[in-house]
């Protein structure tokens, strides 16, 4: 008994190390936070809108497909949605693809022009741009239609058509396309199409029989990720299609919502026939991405890009160039900053320019509404980029550095908002926090939640590829050196993230600043972001009032873009 009883003692004061080594350690927990924050984000309100679309109090239901798709409209809806995305992402890849391979691989002249034409469109809000294209091409008080009327008579143009609003679409669009196609046109060796010059093929026969072939993946990548923002566009089919009756999916959601009562189930059904349209565009996207390695051009080998010269082509390029520049971004803020200026819309003229007047920016400025709605897109463009960029950052860390067993499942669950239309995404969310004890429907915290979760897959590529570019042998360092997980990571990573984090930051900052889809379903009187000002006044005819917002609102993304690239400027010098 005597011998046994140090063996016992023994035994009780080993049992709490046994319990220790259980505990998670602050490592675990934060990377466990993360890795349930996204999960949450990602999955419950596309759970909850199939609930709602699938389920009601007496179980499995297809009423609201019935009332969704069971009317006369649907096919004129479907065959509108198709045709306008369809459309649009033609017309961006036709504008995009040109400009790309002119700047590229031509001796165009006023190349210093093409950085602008696709950077500003990027930052024009689309409403606001929706709106320009209003007021030059409406065919009552366009600006273009009054200058041609002389030779063709009134309204010859319509933008309030199916045409017009693929038109605009193609037209905010082509920018991103003029940047894909940069890319692919850069990593192209130019010596195929110059062997084919030599052998006496003509310009043209070279671009379309060697240069479309082997920038094809990234040509048919571009037209689907197109189709699919175009079908979640908003701003345009609310805007445009409206007018005449002309309904997309998107239209038609925002429709049955704001009808009374609110049919959420013909809402659900109508969202997951436009998630299904979207996951069809994404996987396609996808399988042609991985086929990409069949055009691969560079090789170990060298190469040095040669311009091409135009000859006789060169000066009308550079016309059509600058008639670019002048209808995409000069035209649309022009057009803005006119009627700000004037106390009631009308066309250009000598005694117009005497009457204009700063009323509606004294009016915006004593706008309590104003001042709280820029307030509101502020706090929440600040701070859905920190939150989206600081948990993406550690859920790189997870992806590309730890060991733990599916963590190449939470890259993917980053990623599921990606496949999720804005309008879509504000539906589901008003099915999780209508049924949900916690307040915060109608508040700006589900706002906020509305934009982290939609921007997270953009946060999450932009972590991933800066963590890629960093060596772990600075952590193996660090760690032994005695650094703890956490300090080697806000001291030593963090740091060489800086820029890659920042270059998101602004990004969704941007884009969160802008963001109006997402928001319509889910905002409350007194709790308006700008997109939503700017949208009611709109509908309320104040067009000039609405035109002196949106010239505040693009000067401050402006000057917001221009402190976050300075302050990107100097990290990157400490990076040296």
């Amino acid at each position: 008994m005597t011998t046994a009883s140090p063996a016992l003692g023994q035994e009780t004061v080993a049992e709490p190390a046994r319990w220790r080594r259980w505990l998670p350690t602050p490592k675990m927990l934060i990377l466990g936070m993360v890795g349930l924050a996204i999960g949450y984000l990602a999955l419950v309100p596309l759970y909850y809108l199939l609930w709602g679309t699938f389920f009601d109090g007496n179980g499995v239901t297809f009423g609201g497909f019935e009332r969704a798709y069971g009317h006369s409209q649907i096919l004129p809806l479907i065959g509108n949605s198709l045709w306008f995305a369809i459309g649009a992402a033609v017309l961006s890849l036709v504008v995009g693809t040109s400009l790309a391979y002119l700047n590229v691989r031509t001796d165009v002249p006023f190349k210093a022009l093409f950085f602008a034409a696709s950077i500003v469109p990027l930052i024009i809000p689309g409403i606001l741009y929706t709106i320009s294209w209003i007021f030059l091409a409406s065919p009552d008080i366009g600006l273009i239609n009054r200058l041609i009327e002389p030779v063709f008579g009134s309204g010859a143009i319509d933008i309030f058509t199916i045409w017009g609003m693929v038109w605009v679409e193609g037209l905010h669009l082509s920018p991103i396309v003029f940047l894909l196609m940069v890319a692919a046109f850069r990593s192209m060796d130019p010596s195929l199409e110059e062997s084919a010059l030599m052998s006496g093929a003509t310009r043209w026969q070279v671009f379309r029989k060697v240069t479309v072939p082997l920038t094809r993946p990234a040509i048919v990548a571009s037209i689907l990720i197109m189709v699919v923002r175009s079908l979640e566009s908003f701003e345009v089919p609310a805007l445009l299609g409206l007018q005449n009756g002309i309904y997309v999916f998107t239209s038609r959601i925002y429709f049955v919502l704001r009808s009374y009562p609110p049919d959420f189930g013909a809402a659900g059904a109508l969202a997951v026939g436009l998630l299904v349209l979207a996951l069809i565009g994404v996987a396609m996207a996808n399988i042609v991405g991985k086929s990409g390695k069949n055009f691969q051009t560079v090789t170990g080998k060298g190469f040095r890009p040669r311009p091409m010269e135009l000859g006789k082509w060169r000066p009308v390029m550079g016309v059509a160039i600058v008639l670019y520049f002048i209808l995409t971004v000069i035209a649309p803020l022009v057009v803005l900053l006119y009627t700000s200026l004037l106390k009631f819309y009308t066309a250009p003229s000598w005694d117009v320019f005497k009457t204009m007047t700063l009323d509606n920016y004294r009016e915006l400025a004593g706008m309590s509404k104003a001042m709280t709605a820029l307030q509101n897109s502020l706090a929440l463009g600040l701070g859905s980029a920190t939150l989206v960029m600081a948990f993406m950052a550690i859920a790189a860390w997870i992806v590309v550095r730890s060991r733990i067993r599916g963590r190449h499942l939470l890259d993917q669950l980053a990623f599921v908002p990606l496949v999720i239309p804005g309008l879509v995404l504000g539906l589901a969310l008003s099915f999780v926090y209508l049924r949900s004890p916690i307040p915060i429907y109608g508040t700006l915290f589900i706002l906020l939640i509305a934009y982290v979760t939609r921007y997270m897959p953009y946060g999450m590529r932009y972590a991933v590829i800066s963590m890629h570019q960093i060596s772990n042998e600075l952590e193996e360092s660090a760690q032994v050196s005695g650094a703890s997980w956490w300090q080697t990571f806000r001291r030593v990573l963090l740091p060489l993230l800086a820029p890659g984090l920042l270059a998101g930051w602004v990004y969704i900052l941007v884009v969160s600043f802008r963001e109006l889809s997402s928001s319509i379903l889910l905002y409350s009187p007194g709790n308006e972001v700008l997109s939503i000002l700017i949208f009611e006044q709109f509908e309320d005819g104040e067009f000039t009032v609405l035109s002196a917002l949106g010239v505040v609102m693009v000067l401050t993304l402006i000057l917001l873009v221009s402190i976050a690239y300075k302050l990107g400027a100097k990290v990157g010098l400490n990076r040296n």
